[in-house]
């Protein structure tokens, strides 16, 4: 039988860190630091392989160790902002083996390098790492141990970087805040200063060796805007008459005899933050080292460089990068091992990935990788239909993920497609009003709406496999036009998201016609242009061209909206703001038809944490940070609409739950509801009917029916399955803010007291759980798998889930295994 829970899709970007948070193994697997994790994905197979836990704060560096002879890497180092490194072995399979932890930096470690000192077996490590203590510290690896073998004191400076090679002893360039690259030679254990290469005019950020024949090449990079090549070469025999391998400096001479610059690159206009040589290869018998660099800079580019094959100049042959967008340019770079592919990360941390065209080789075409938040995810839902995902993060965006269906593949991978909403403010939740309109609050007084335009819906069906008029039909059945929007563009210095018809868009002037420049020519109204996509977005488009307009604002909280609800029939929005006050606490209940407030519900003295519909529509339930719950039951439809009205709570006499109440959720038949607590504690409350009476004191009906679980850690995210396991249980899904994830099953006993009613069936590892608290769970209201047709009698069920530790992940979940 297969597990009862595998991972089926993660969604993350790379850490806001300078050069070195991004290694392209040998192997084609791309080493990222994510937040507090080390990310391996497979650009080939576009999907995650593993997530490599072990430090307990963010990852600033991670790097392959390169074999000598072009072997494929088995072990990776990364450095953390918890001042430690951790050297990872990792099998050909995959997975990991072991780890080993060097501690002994006082700060931040923020570079790092590793070099084998031989080709034996047993191999012996070389690791050097560069800290926020204004030190380079020396590691040396041999078996299972590992220890600091030497410090480089740096005083009141930094490094930004470090890299080592051998001559053929091991040498070490170090570059950072002081302009200048400092050379080490280790002579009996320890690495004295030989050399100080001079130059560079601002900090020195990116700076790497390659070997080509018997020299050594240093290619170096800085906040000057310039790269710089640095030569170096061993004294022959002729030279002096005794055989020396340290390199010094030519008495009363500015050249130096073993040390030459090859040349200085300029190209960027901003701070080139990273520079690295294409990887080696062999061939008939002997390694080859490719002359082509690759550098990231801070003015939105990536240029890959190359000699002149007849003057030996160095020219600029590649350069790609993004246009447009609130974008800050790139960090890192790194060439794939055959060369044939590169990719860059931001300063927001989406990657770029570009590929060389088979036809033209100077050609580089956008290709499909990862993305993610960069920031805590806050809320994720699933779209009625259980073909896509939304979720929304501190990171203020938006984000829609959908499973890509290629023609003639039976793989489904699933990407991010589309960014609804970029906003200003910290984005805290959403609610889906059918299937191709949501809700979204953020650190801000106003619930805003959106719809999706023309252009998404036949790019999401394009992309998804799903005939677009089955997607029209949900789309006008939300809008009172039969004239949907093309698209969605930002006006300047705007918030909201305007509706883009298609005669708003300027005609694209013919080839032959001559245009006059402009100021309004440079600077467009509008930026959105309708592309018709096949695959999944890059990075670019995400930002201009996939926003969805905004129709609607909803006025009358105080303070930030903090959680939102839609009910099943898409008629009602329920929501509530921060509050430290009863008058602010309300829920305000909102008609999708009217836009219009409808009614306000006081009860509750603090924030309301979550809120949730019944499946049938008649309740309504709220929990607080006042530990105390309320129900709403809905009354006769009045000539205003709805009315709901308070019929059981809890008070400070009654309550079970000791802590704030963090999260909610319903049984798909409506008798029961669930509530899960920051003391650790999840409860399951009933039953609810329709025959209760609709005001009073609380009925006693409504109390708890089940053992108190204690889930050994504050919960911060409860959903329950809308489809039952084959004995007719409740799967209950907890999550809890250590970042765990555990799947319960429940079943009221009929025993007073109820014994046995929880039955714990998974407990997520490490790998497949979030590094940081959960912050919501929910559940595919469907049997089966998104975009696999295999609905019917199918044993799969799909789990979304979201943290702090800024991923959104998809669980396929076996039902007849729990």
């Amino acid at each position: 039988m297969a597990a009862p829970v595998s991972l089926c899709h993660v969604a993350c970007c790379a850490n806001r860190a300078g050069g070195g948070a991004v290694s392209w193994g040998r192997r084609g697997l791309l080493a990222f630091g994510s937040c507090r994790d080390v990310v391996l994905y497979q650009p080939a197979a576009r999907r995650t392989v593993a997530a490599l836990r072990g430090h307990t704060g963010r990852v600033n560096c991670v790097r392959w160790v390169r074999r000598r002879g072009g072997a494929t890497e088995t072990e990776l180092v990364s450095g953390g902002s918890d001042k430690q490194l951790i050297l990872w072995e990792v099998e050909w399979k995959r997975s990991l083996v072991k780890s080993v932890t060097l501690e002994g930096h006082t700060e931040a470690v923020c570079a790092v390098d590793a070099v084998y000192q031989s080709d034996e077996p047993d191999l012996d490590l070389l690791i050097a790492s560069a800290a926020s203590d204004s030190t380079v510290r020396i590691w040396s690896r041999h078996g299972s141990e590992a220890k600091c073998i030497d410090i480089l004191q740096f005083g009141n400076g930094f490094v930004m970087d470090v890299s080592l090679s051998f001559l053929p002893v091991p040498i070490l360039a170090c570059g950072g805040d002081d302009c200048k690259i400092h050379l080490f030679i280790q002579q009996s254990s320890q690495f004295q200063k030989t050399l100080v290469l001079p130059g560079h005019e601002d900090w020195i950020r990116g700076i790497e060796w390659a070997v080509c024949d018997e020299d050594l090449f240093l290619a170096s990079c800085a906040q000057d805007c310039l790269i710089r090549i640095w030569k170096v070469c061993m004294k022959s025999k002729e030279s002096s008459e005794t055989e020396d391998y340290s390199i010094r400096l030519k008495e009363n001479v500015f050249t130096v005899k073993v040390v030459t610059l090859e040349s200085v690159l300029a190209g960027h206009e901003n701070w080139v933050y990273a520079v690295h040589w294409q990887p080696s290869f062999t061939k008939g018998g002997s390694i080859q080292q490719p002359m082509r660099i690759l550098s990231a800079s801070m003015d939105k580019t990536v240029i890959l460089w190359e000699p002149d094959k007849e003057s030996g100049v160095w020219l600029e042959q590649v350069r790609v990068g993004e246009v447009g967008g609130n974008t800050l340019g790139f960090f890192d770079c790194q060439f794939s091992p055959d060369g044939s592919m590169i990719i860059a990360h931001a300063f927001h941390g989406a990657f770029h990935l570009w590929k060389q065209s088979s036809v033209n080789k100077k050609e580089w075409t956008p290709d499909v990788v990862i993305s993610g938040h960069f920031n805590s995810v806050e809320d994720v839902k699933w779209d009625p239909e259980g073909e896509f995902i939304i979720s929304v993060g501190l990171d203020q965006t938006t984000r829609l993920f959908a499973p890509w269906k290629r023609k003639h593949e039976t793989e489904v991978t699933w990407h991010e497609i589309a960014r609804p909403q970029v906003h200003g403010y910290d984005m805290r939740c959403l609610a889906m009003i059918g299937r191709f309109q949501f809700v979204s609050g953020a650190d801000e007084k106003v619930l805003r709406v959106f719809r999706a335009p023309k252009n998404f819906i036949e790019n999401f069906s394009n992309i998804t496999g799903i005939p677009v008029e089955k997607l029209a039909l949900h789309a006008l059945c939300n809008s009172h036009s039969s004239e949907l929007p093309e698209g969605a563009t930002v006006p300047a210095l705007g918030l909201s998201n305007k509706a883009v018809f298609e005669g708003d868009m300027p005609a694209q002037p013919a080839e032959d016609e001559e245009t006059f420049n402009t100021i309004s020519n440079q600077y467009p109204e509008i930026y959105f242009q309708p592309l018709i996509l096949t695959e999944p977005p890059p990075e670019d488009h995400l930002l201009q061209n996939t926003l969805w307009p905004e129709i609607q604002k909803l006025y009358g909280h105080g303070y930030e909206i903090f959680c939102v609800a839609c009910n099943n029939s898409n008629t009602l929005i329920a929501s509530a703001c921060k509050a430290s006050k009863k008058e602010h606490a309300a829920i305000i209940l909102w008609s999708t038809t009217s836009w219009k407030k409808l009614q306000s519900l006081s009860f509750h003295n603090l924030t309301v944490t979550q809120l949730a519909f019944s499946p049938n529509d008649q309740f309504l339930l709220a929990v607080s940070r006042d530990r105390n719950w309320s129900l709403w039951r809905k009354q006769d439809s009045s000539e205003s609409g709805p009315v709901f009205s308070c019929c059981a709570y809890t008070d400070k006499n009654t309550a079970v739950h000791s802590r704030i109440i963090w999260s909610c959720d319903w049984t798909p038949d409506s008798k029961y509801f669930v509530t899960g607590s920051r003391d650790k504690k999840v409860i399951i409350w009933g039953q609810c009917d329709l025959s209760m009476p609709a005001e009073g004191n609380i009925p006693d009906s409504i109390k708890p029916c089940s053992t108190v679980l204690d889930a050994m850690d504050s919960v911060t995210a409860v959903s329950i399955s809308h489809v039952l396991t084959p004995d007719g249980r409740y799967i209950v899904a907890v999550g809890l803010e250590n970042g765990k994830i555990i799947l319960y099953t429940w079943k009221q006993s009929g025993q007073e007291p109820a014994l046995a009613d929880w039955t714990k069936c998974v407990e997520m590892d490490n790998s497949q759980s979030h590094a940081l608290a959960v912050k919501r769970l929910c559940w595919r209201h469907h049997e089966g798998r998104a975009g696999h047709n295999d609905q019917k009698n199918s044993e799969w069920l799909q789990l979304a889930s979201c943290g702090a530790d800024h991923c959104v992940k998809i669980f396929n979940v076996n039902r007849f295994a729990l």
